[in-house]
């Protein structure tokens, strides 16, 4: 045993310096963001520095803790003290969706997010193309596009289009904390400014379990940003559609995903 545990302890040292071996779309135990370097703050644990609301009034807020009662309010999240280190769309759970003032292009993305019962929101990569957020948890359905881990449909005269189902249901309980893995790559323009390529989920890992793998997404999601697609845009988490708290949220430039 004695001979042994040097070993080990030599090849988890090895292992943590080549911080590219985690990014191979798997879980590794902790978040990634402190796993691995490159990782930076999308939220500074504080304020709402670095995000705006699309329109008025904004109600989102920080937090030092978000209470949620399985019995006596089950689709509500309340805030408990502040300012803090978790965004909450308001005291009422329906507000203007926030947007992030930085753009990014090919981005990684984690982020956490507790949801009230019955609840329902949406992380939007560029500000147009959205993972959706919403309280899956127990359904025996089959999954469609609509639940927590899909990529939302197109709205095209007045109907869906298209869209991406989760390949699993990996919801946890409302009042539990989840998270969100992304990789996309941004869509590509030639020198004249047409779209060549489309934009791409390459994977969005739901709570430790991947869900989509190389999703194309031909045009903005509904509910996505009124804005054009482009080489750079923002990321939006919508606030309107019921209680919605996220916490621990980071980004880095996209990495190719290794194989191991």
């Amino acid at each position: 045993m004695w001979t042994r545990l040097p070993i080990f302890l030599m090849a988890a040292s090895l292992f943590a310096q080549q911080g590219a071996q985690f990014d191979d779309g798997d879980a590794h135990g902790d978040a990634p963001y402190l796993l691995d370097a490159g990782w930076r703050p999308l939220f500074n644990d504080s304020d709402l520095s670095g995000w705006h609301g699309l329109g008025k009034p904004n109600e989102w807020l920080t937090t030092r803790a978000i209470l949620w009662e399985r019995l006596l309010g089950p689709t509500r999240l309340v805030p408990m003290g502040g300012p803090g280190d978790r965004m909450l769309n308001g005291p009422h759970g329906r507000t203007v969706n926030l947007v992030t003032d930085q753009r990014f292009g090919d981005v990684e993305l984690y982020l956490e997010f507790m949801l009230a019962k019955g609840s329902n929101s949406g992380v939007y990569l560029h500000g147009l193309y959205e993972v959706q957020i919403f309280d899956s948890y127990g359904s025996t359905e089959p999954v469609t596009s609509s639940d927590c881990g899909g990529i939302y449909h197109r709205w095209i005269d007045n109907k869906g289009v298209g869209g991406s189902a989760p390949s699993r249901n990996a919801s946890r309980r409302p009042g539990e904390w989840q998270s969100y893995h992304i990789w996309f790559r941004a869509p590509r323009f030639d020198a004249s400014g047409t779209k060549t390529e489309n934009a791409k989920y390459i994977r969005v890992v739901f709570n430790g379990l991947s869900v989509q793998e190389n999703v194309e997404v031909d045009g903005p999601t509904r509910a996505a940003m009124d804005i054009p697609e482009a080489p750079m845009n923002p990321i939006m988490l919508q606030g309107d559609h019921g209680p919605v708290a996220f916490r621990n949220i980071y980004w880095r430039a996209l990495r190719k995903i290794g194989e191991r």
